[in-house]
């Protein structure tokens, strides 16, 4: 069935049911499934009309007078009673307050103090920011869904400030959808790429730490050392052997935006301890690196994101065979909060959807 069938009716919300596992993102996201299925190119016909619709919107976004903080200012009004996250990353000389060890991984680092300051010890102190000569940026977020397969807008993804790409997401043989250039990537250790592909000098490796052997593993990237035979026992997935970059390219992202997407803007219940896993309430990759791009830049666009399960045969991924059935076995996110969510940050403006899978506004 063309895609072209499908999409045509993207602002017609009668006709979609957009699941925000936005970049499939968390570790034991989808059951017996294995998302890094070797990336290779599948065709996916797309409606030139509707890929020029499209096109037209991103263009305007872009061309758009940018508006300072304006993405922060929006998620804040939401969460009036949060104290904001005063460094996104932590580094080797950032203070560390009671609030960074008050709940377990992915929302702190309870218990695992010694943990984080051997990583931190190897990390240089906090950089000077960086504004690549503009006073107001423009980030875009690029999730790993099969909206994106076909619709031709990797030179238009590649012209925002900055691009923030999510765990193995590949960009060669698929820059023509999503572009090459990458600011950020974003993941944990069983989502990053094992073969790295990004060869920007100063791009930024984002470590997300979900467990506590995600410090070791971090640690053996960092000084360039094999990970243990004891910690390979505790990866749900094999985790690559090296992240070919250069010390001042690793961040490890504070807990804290993780901890605020979740408690604030999803208003989940604060975490209970399990033998194993969580509620599901931890959330995807994709809406924490949203918050996370609201600190870093001034306005904030998705692409990739929202999936529709009424086409089960339809690309869950542009870059592999998974079909959008494969959706139905995940059990750790609460979708239903999450896509409620980020179509009323899209309603209101707040962000900008420019592929139309979580809520269609061209």
């Amino acid at each position: 069935m063309l895609i072209s069938r499908t999409l045509r009716f993207c602002c017609q919300r009668r006709f979609l049911l957009p699941l925000t596992v936005l970049a499939l993102a968390s570790p034991w996201l989808l059951k017996g499934v294995d998302f890094t299925t070797n990336p290779k190119t599948y065709e996916w016909p797309v409606d030139p009309k509707h890929q020029e619709l499209v096109h037209t919107y991103v263009r305007s976004v872009l061309n758009r007078e940018c508006r300072p903080a304006f993405a922060r200012k929006g998620i804040e009004a939401r969460i009036p009673t949060s104290t904001p996250v005063m460094e996104p990353f932590l580094w080797g000389d950032t203070p560390l307050t009671d609030t960074v060890f008050q709940y377990p991984p992915p929302f702190g680092f309870l218990d695992l103090q010694d943990k984080l300051k051997d990583i931190l010890r190897l990390l240089p102190p906090s950089p000077t920011e960086e504004h690549l000569g503009k006073d107001c940026q423009r980030c875009v977020v690029v999730g790993n869904g099969g909206i994106l397969r076909g619709l031709e807008l990797g030179a238009l993804i590649d012209q925002f400030d900055m691009v923030i790409r999510l765990n193995s997401g590949p960009v060669q043989d698929f820059s023509k959808d999503v572009g090459n250039h990458t600011t950020i990537r974003m993941s944990y250790p069983e989502g990053s790429p094992k073969v790295w592909e990004d060869l920007d000098p100063k791009l930024k490796y984002v470590a997300v730490i979900y467990k506590s052997v995600d410090f070791h593993w971090l640690n053996a990237m960092i000084t360039k050392q094999k990970v243990s035979l004891w910690d390979w026992l505790f990866f749900w997935q094999k985790v690559p052997d090296d992240i070919p970059i250069k010390l001042s390219q690793f961040h490890v992202l504070n807990p804290e935006i993780i901890r605020e997407t979740a408690l604030d803007l999803l208003q989940y219940p604060k975490p209970k301890f399990r033998l194993w896993g969580w509620d599901q309430n931890v959330p995807t990759l994709g809406v924490s690196a949203l918050n996370l791009a609201s600190y870093l830049c001034d306005e904030v666009s998705l692409v990739g994101f929202g999936y529709n399960l009424s086409l089960r045969e339809a690309p869950l991924h542009y870059y592999d065979s998974l079909p959008m059935s494969a959706m139905l076995t995940q059990e750790m996110h609460n979708v239903d909060q999450e896509t409620a969510l980020l179509q009323s940050l899209v309603a209101e403006g707040t962000i900008s959807d420019l592929t139309g899978g979580i809520l269609c506004s061209f």
